[in-house]
């Protein structure tokens, strides 16, 4: 008989992911500090604890996010793949996080790990589990895309050798924006509806998944975060965000799942970053660091593949 998914178990754990990425971040950031912010649903019951870092000295905006919400009939966005699941009561449960660095030789990173479950007054209930994390740089590091690659392909190694380059090509599919023909970054990790190892096995790929993400970035932010730059690199960090806003508020499942289901607009749209810009028709410059950008980091490759020796030791953008 398989085993029944245990939600207080996926709970417990994400809630102190949570708070280790917090002390890690606020650690690295060595100034400002998160705000807590705990909040309920009464409507359908649930809530959350939302924690943002705002103008750090290291992260302009850091949101880690924990929800665990219900609801008696789910929105569009979770019914399409399964329309069987049409007005059938429900309960999510995830953590949510989005980084967005002061100095644009670091990456904007997002993490996701989440639960769900349908039915679960039926014998057998539906459920999944979903998540996965990746990179957006702006200017690109061969050693710290290699790093942040070898890391996601670790954390899921002890579940299959197939599993890598399934969740990877999910990654680079997934945050690709359709009406640009752009990736969004350089990928990492994606996986939904994802049941298949029984809930034991699953929920241990979540954990090893979630418990990646400090590894695989802190190093990166450490390497970059002094680097020197000026007006130029800013302003190209503002324009990349654009693209991340559009792909957020235009092609994010967990953002339309959100505000389809009523959820907590704040903590929703928390990974939003505080300024961003919009240029009309805007290219890099040929040659220049921002278009090695989109010519070298964003068409995606199996960069965890590369060895030590393919890799340059670069110490600015242009070689």
């Amino acid at each position: 008989m398989p085993t029944p998914p245990n939600v207080p178990a996926v709970q417990s754990y994400l809630l102190a992911l949570q708070d280790s990425i917090c002390a890690a971040l606020t650690t690295e950031d060595g100034g400002a500090k998160f705000r807590t912010d705990e909040w309920t649903r009464p409507e359908n019951g649930g809530g959350g604890r939302t924690r943002v870092l705002a103008d750090g000295t290291v992260f302009e905006k850091a949101g880690v996010a924990f929800s665990h919400v219900r609801g008696t009939k789910l929105p569009p966005s979770a019914t399409a793949h399964r329309p069987e699941l049409a007005g059938q009561p429900w309960e999510a449960l995830g953590l949510s996080l989005v980084i967005h660095p002061r100095n644009p030789y670091v990456p904007t990173s997002h993490l996701n790990v989440r639960f769900f479950c349908a039915g679960a007054q039926i014998e057998n209930p539906t459920w999944w589990f979903g998540g996965g994390f990746d990179l957006t740089p702006c200017y690109g590091f061969e050693e710290d895309v290699v790093h942040w690659h070898r890391t996601a392909r670790a954390a899921v190694a002890p579940f299959g050798d197939a599993l890598h380059p399934r969740f990877k090509k999910w990654c680079d599919e997934y945050f690709f924006l359709k009406h640009r023909s752009e990736p969004r970054g350089i990928g990492g990790l994606f996986f939904d509806d994802f049941n298949e190892l029984g809930f034991d096995r699953s929920f241990a790929l979540l954990r090893a998944v979630g418990d990646a993400f400090l590894p695989a970035y802190r190093p990166i932010v450490a390497r970059r975060k002094a680097t020197p730059h000026g007006d130029r690199e800013r302003q190209f960090q503002l324009h990349r965000r654009g693209r991340y806003v559009e792909f957020n508020l235009v092609w994010d499942r967990g953002t339309l799942f959100g505000l389809q289901s009523g959820g907590r607009t704040e903590s929703i749209l928390m990974s939003l970053p505080p300024l961003v810009r919009w240029d009309y028709d805007f290219h890099p410059e040929p040659g220049s660091p921002e278009a090695r950008l989109h010519e070298i980091f964003l068409p995606p490759r199996d960069w965890s593949s590369l060895t030590d020796a393919q890799i340059p030791a670069l110490n600015s953008p242009m070689r």
